[in-house]
C-alpha cells in the first residue's frame, strides 16, 4: 500500500515501516561516528519503542556492544492498517542489532503490569542472566495500577490558578492564546499515579528480589524541568508534581539498591518534538523557537544526540557522575544556559502568526514531527508501495 501521513489532531494515524527502518538506522549511524563506549554489556530498557527510550537502546547497543531487552505496548499492523510507529521502529532495530552480531529481545505488554514484568524477568533470567544498566523511559497517559486494578489517568492543568499564554498549531502556524482551568486534587494524585515514581520503584523491586541486577547496576529514569514560560503548565502543573515525585523516588531506589551496589538516577533531557509534547499547549510554541536558537548556535540535538552524549560525556566517562544540588544528571545543560534563554524570553514577546516564521523554526518542529511517524526522510521513496505487515519474530506479546 501507499502509506501517507494521516493527521487527527496531534496525533498522525499512520506510520511508515521503511520510514521508520530510516530513522533507526539513521540514529545508529550517529552514535557508530562518535565511537565505542565503555559502558553497560547487558541492558533493559523499559519504554524502548520511540523517542528517549528507543535512543538509549540504540547507544546501548551500538555505542556500548550491549545485549538489550525492550519493553514496549506498540500495535502491530493489520491487513491495510499501519502498526504503530514504535512497533516499527523496534522491528527495524532489531533487524540492524541482529545483522550486527547483537543480542536483541522485546516484549509487547503493559510494563504497568506484574504479568509483564514478570516475563520481562524470566527472559533476562533465560538469556542473560543480570542486566547491569536499566533505563525506565515509559510515557504513556494512562495506568492500570497492578494492586489496586484501578485505571488513573493523567491530565495536564496548572496548579492553584487558571493558566492563560500563546501556543501555536504547528500544522498551521497559527498562534493564539490557550487558557487551561486548574487541577483539582484528584487530577493531581491521578497524574502522580501514572507519571510518577512507583512503577519504576515496582520494577527495580522486583528485579532485585528475582537477582537479575548485577552488582553496581545502574537505574535511569527521565526527567524535564524547562523554562519560566512553560513552568505554570508543566514544571508547577500536575506534570511537574509526577516529576517531582520520580526525581524523589531515585533516592529512594538507591537506598534500596544499596545491598548490591547499585544507584539510581534521574536524567533531565531537553525539550524535544515528542508525541507527547505535542500535545502540550505552550510547549510546540516554545520548541519552535529554541530550535531557531540552538541551531544557530551549533548546539541543537535530537534523542539520539541527546542520549550520546549522555552516555559518553556522564553516565561512562570514567569520572564520577556529575549532578545538581538536586542530585539530577543535567543534559539539558545546553537548552538551559543563561544566553539561550534570555534569546528565547526575548522573541516569545515578539511571536505571532505573522512573525514566527522568521523567527522561530516551526519548519523544523513539522520535520521532526513527522519524522516520529516515518515520513519525511531522505533516501525514502514514498511513493512507492510499502509493506505494511512487519512481523518481528523477537518480540513476544
Amino acid at each position: 500500500m501507499i502509506i501517507e501521513p494521516r493527521m487527527r489532531g496531534f496525533i498522525c494515524l499512520t506510520a511508515h515501516p521503511k520510514g521508520c527502518e530510516q530513522n533507526v538506522k539513521n540514529q545508529i549511524a550517529h552514535v557508530k561516528s562518535k565511537g565505542s563506549i565503555d559502558g553497560a554489556k547487558k541492558v533493559l530498557v523499559i519504554g524502548a519503542s520511540t523517542g528517549f527510550g528507543l535512543a538509549s537502546r540504540i547507544t546501548s547497543a551500538f555505542g556500548c556492544g550491549a545485549s538489550t531487552i525492550g519493553v514496549f505496548f506498540e500495535k502491530p499492523a493489520s491487513e491495510g492498517k499501519t502498526a504503530s510507529p514504535g512497533w516499527y521502529n523496534s522491528a527495524a532495530f532489531e533487524q540492524e542489532a541482529t545483522k550486527a552480531g547483537l543480542y536483541a529481545k522485546s516484549i509487547n505488554g503493559d510494563a504497568f503490569s506484574n504479568e509483564v514484568k514478570q516475563q520481562t524477568i524470566d527472559l533476562i533470567k533465560a538469556d542473560l542472566g543480570q542486566v547491569d544498566l536499566v533505563i525506565y523511559s515509559l510515557a504513556s497517559p494512562v495506568r492500570m495500577h497492578p494492586v489496586t486494578g484501578v485505571l488513573h489517568r493523567s491530565v495536564l492543568k496548572p496548579i492553584g490558578a487558571t493558566f492563560s499564554n500563546k501556543t501555536v498549531d504547528f500544522h498551521t502556524g497559527n498562534v493564539s492564546q490557550v487558557t487551561i482551568e486548574p487541577a483539582n486534587q484528584e487530577d493531581i494524585d491521578n497524574t502522580v499515579v501514572v507519571m510518577g515514581g512507583e512503577d519504576w520503584s515496582m520494577w527495580m523491586e522486583a528485579m532485585k528480589n528475582a537477582g537479575v541486577l548485577a552488582d553496581g547496576a545502574m537505574t535511569i529514569a527521565y526527567s524535564y524541568i524547562g523554562p519560566e514560560v512553560t513552568e505554570a503548565v508543566y514544571r508547577k502543573g500536575t506534570i511537574g508534581r509526577a516529576k517531582d515525585h520520580l526525581e524523589a523516588t531515585a533516592f529512594d531506589i538507591s537506598e534500596s539498591l544499596k545491598s548490591i551496589n547499585g544507584k539510581a538516577y534521574v536524567s533531565v533531557n531537553k525539550a524535544l518534538v515528542t508525541q507527547a509534547s505535542s500535545a502540550i499547549p505552550v510547549i510546540p510554541l516554545y520548541i519552535s523557537l529554541l530550535y531557531k536558537i540552538m541551531k544557530a548556535e551549533g548546539i541543537h540535538e535530537g534523542c539520539i544526540e541527546q542520549m550520546q552524549r549522555l552516555y559518553s560525556e556522564r553516565l561512562y566517562s570514567g569520572n564520577e557522575i556529575p549532578v545538581d544540588d538536586k542530585g539530577r544528571i543535567r543534559i539539558d545543560d545546553w537548552e538551559m544556559r543563561d544566553d539561550v534563554q534570555k534569546q528565547v524570553a526575548d522573541l516569545w514577546l515578539k511571536a505571532t502568526t505573522e512573525s514566527l516564521s522568521e523567527i522561530g523554526d516551526l519548519a523544523g518542529y513539522k520535520q521532526d514531527f513527522l519524522n516520529l511517524f516515518g515520513f519525511g526522510f531522505e533516501g525514502v521513496d514514498y511513493l512507492a508501495d510499502a509493506n505494511e505487515l512487519i512481523k518481528v519474530a523477537s518480540i513476544s506479546e
